[in-house]
């Protein structure tokens, strides 16, 4: 998730766990925390697709959060002798902050390793944008409110226990809206004999009610748009071709294997000019996808090991009306179509 989610969601519980111990400090040594993990963006990996596949990697993981929690517990100890008796709840102050980041950014396409240590494997549940006001608002709020002179302490626990309960909620309707979503698609994509057994389903920009999914088979792909207004006959679903046997010459090597693997099969390839690109469908939209990459370069002797550079592509927003105009309206088209 965005940053200002992050920081605010760590606020939130850094207060809700010891603001009765040191008051608004704890809102901010938890919005601090909150910021840690992604800090990993910092370092440099050798090269785009390293950069890519490792972040959200040991700085997300359980484990790590595990063993500097009592660290900095130590830490906020010294900064406050008063509270050393609190010692294991500091801990668990630092280790719910940087946990709870973590399953958030979990909670997205993209994928995070929360077990690294253990497996690198990118877990994704993905329920929300990268962006979603709902769901940021009333943690939001909150933090803003900490920081207000002379804000009784009663009222602040108040707004905290809301905060955390709106957000859980909204939550929870995002996993059900989800749910529902998965179900009309499958029941469409059956009707039009398209296998989904590699398929994602995300929402599209700054709302739930709203979804884009994707399905990948073997020479063809497919972007799909679902509101949860739509019946079955009304989702939107658009085709375009996909060469992976482009690939052929070079599926042995690894900035490839690992794309392949960190994509979950939702990448498309495709030639343009002398280049092989491969494309991570599952973020972005279609003639727009954030992550793609020079994988592969063509040679008269054949297709060779491409210089691995990422391609800037990113999405602009200024279709936003219209995707939001597509909630209610299923004939709104949001890319060019061919059907399947």
């Amino acid at each position: 998730m965005d940053s200002i989610t992050q920081i605010a969601l760590g606020a939130t519980v850094g207060y809700a766990i010891m603001g009765s111990k040191v008051g608004r400090k704890a809102a901010l040594y938890g919005a601090v925390l909150g910021t840690l993990p992604d800090l990993d963006v910092l370092i440099p990996y050798g090269g785009d697709i390293e950069n890519f596949t490792y972040h959200r990697g040991f700085s997300h993981s359980f484990l790590v959060h595990a063993l500097i929690s009592p660290i900095l517990a130590w830490l906020f100890c010294r900064l406050h002798p008063q509270t050393k008796i609190h010692f294991i709840r500091w801990a668990g102050m630092v280790f719910a902050v940087l946990a709870t980041h973590a399953l958030l950014d979990g909670l997205t396409v993209y994928g995070t390793q929360v077990l690294w240590g253990v497996t690198e494997y990118p877990f994704a549940y993905s329920i929300f944008f990268i962006i979603d006001p709902l769901y940021t608002l009333p943690l939001l709020i909150p933090t803003l409110l900490y920081f207000k002179p002379r804000m009784a302490k009663e009222r602040m626990r108040m707004i905290t226990v809301w905060g955390l309960g709106l957000s859980c909620g909204y939550m929870l309707w995002a996993i059900a809206a989800k749910q529902y979503i998965d179900y009309i698609n499958h029941h469409a994509l059956a009707a039009k004999g398209i296998d989904d057994s590699v398929y994602v389903s995300t929402p599209a920009p700054l709302t739930t009610l709203l979804w884009r999914s994707v399905v990948v088979e073997d020479n063809a792909y497919y972007e799909i748009y679902t509101s949860i207004f739509d019946n079955v006959d009304e989702v939107t679903i658009m085709r375009y071709p996909t060469q992976p046997e482009l690939l052929d010459s070079i599926n042995d090597e690894w900035p490839v294997q690992r794309l392949q693997w960190f994509t979950k099969g939702l990448y498309s390839v495709k030639q343009i000019e002398d280049e092989v690109i491969l494309t991570d469908l599952r973020m972005g939209i279609e003639g727009a996808y954030v992550f793609t990459f020079a994988v592969g370069h063509i040679t008269d002797s054949g297709i060779a090991l491409g210089d691995l550079r990422q391609i800037e592509n990113r999405p602009s927003f200024t279709g936003l009306p219209r995707i939001l105009h597509r909630i209610v309206d299923p004939t709104v088209q949001i890319s060019s179509t061919v059907n399947p």
